[in-house]
């Protein structure tokens, strides 16, 4: 067992436990090591995305000895089904040259959950700066006896040939296909997708005082992690694309257009209307969220023609929140909700009158409204 929980702490695994101590004995917790000091194992809990302790004496493993665990983050079960894979990578650098991996963390999602995490010290076999020290806390004697980068472009490569690969900002994608120009060695042939440009596409109006680091977004999504562990910014950047698709309803494979795309032309920007002024509805101001089964273009227009003004964001003039079936569904085990669901909530709780409704109860009253 104890083999088992430092191989996962230092390649990033997740692991199943039984913990036969604290407040729940006998509850299995999905558990991702961090590091065994003095008889008490730290590990991040999957379930509350909490670092907590547990006593090595209390602890049974679920199945020792499995190639791999799996977990599924209640972020995701909002997400559209269509949801396919992808990968999400970042990296640590020794000093201010791009090729001088130190640390790099690879996360796979596939149809919104996260499904496989891995982790390595990289000796970048170049000096460390102590600026960079100073960020992510990697030295020399961090990586002693780590692989080099030529020993881990294999893995890498395995991981992100042919796949979708998000990362924040272009750093990471810079980095990598240095390193391998360093090394004389082929680069992953893969489509990238910025995170940070897909921040700026999701949620245009949010970050105008913050701006777009991986650390401000992830605040405005409520989303704690390590910032400047490798694994950590990886997920971190896989949970903003996990969310932006929830948001916006924008599907993976049409984000790598959307990024591609200046920004004022944003699809919910795209599905504002004015409202018809005889419309039974005149008077409303409604924002669509998450995945509907009818094209969000059609659900603008019929919204219009009822009189409502569509918009692309909540904000003190929204009367009206439209949430996708699907999300409605799923809410009810505890998923979390979009970022327009959660505004319109805190503005309701401030004493704003907006109701929060359905797709198909937004089309019945739709109906009803023009009879």
């Amino acid at each position: 067992m104890l083999r088992r929980l430092k191989s996962a702490a230092s390649t990033g695994e997740i692991v199943k436990i039984v913990y036969h101590g604290g407040t729940q004995p006998g509850a299995s917790r999905e558990v991702v090591p961090f590091k065994i000091v003095d008889g008490i194992l730290h590990a991040r809990c999957c379930s509350s995305n909490v670092t907590k302790t547990f006593k090595l004496d209390k602890i049974a493993m679920c199945d020792d000895g499995a190639d791999e665990a799996e977990v599924s983050y209640d972020v995701s079960k909002a997400f559209p089904s269509e949801i396919d894979e992808f990968i999400a990578i970042d990296v640590e650098t020794a000093n201010a040259a791009r090729s001088s991996i130190c640390q790099v963390g690879m996360a796979r999602y596939k149809d919104g959950q996260l499904t496989h995490e891995w982790k390595s010290y990289v000796d970048p076999e170049d000096h460390f700066d102590g600026m960079n020290i100073s960020i992510h806390g990697i030295t020399e004697s961090t990586v002693k006896g780590a692989p080099d980068f030529p020993k881990v472009a294999e893995t890498i490569r395995k991981a992100l040939n042919g796949r979708i690969v998000a990362c924040h900002s272009g750093f990471d994608r810079a980095s990598i296909a240095r390193a391998c120009e360093k090394y004389g060695i082929p680069s992953p042939n893969c489509t990238w997708l910025d995170t940070a440009r897909v921040a700026r596409r999701a949620w245009v109006d949010d970050f105008a005082q913050s701006g777009y680091g991986l650390a401000s977004v992830c605040h405005f999504l409520d989303y704690s992690f390590g910032h400047h562990d490798a694994l950590e910014d990886a997920k971190a950047s896989g949970h903003i694309l996990l969310c932006a698709i929830r948001d916006t309803g924008i599907s993976l494979s049409d984000w790598k257009k959307r990024v591609l795309m200046p920004v004022g032309s944003d699809e919910s920007v795209k599905h504002a209307r004015a409202g018809n002024v005889e419309g039974a509805l005149f008077g409303e101001v409604l924002v669509f969220t998450g995945a509907l089964e009818i094209p969000r273009r059609d659900a603008a227009d019929l919204a219009a023609k009822a009189g409502c003004d569509v918009a692309s964001g909540v904000n003190k003039k929204t009367t009206i929140v439209v949430v996708g079936d699907q999300d409605t569904r799923v809410l009810a085990d505890g998923a979390d909700k979009s970022t327009k669901h959660r505004k319109a909530e805190e503005l309701i709780a401030k004493g704003q009158h907006i109701r929060i409704i359905g797709e198909t109860d937004f089309l019945k009253m739709l109906e009803v409204s023009t009879n």
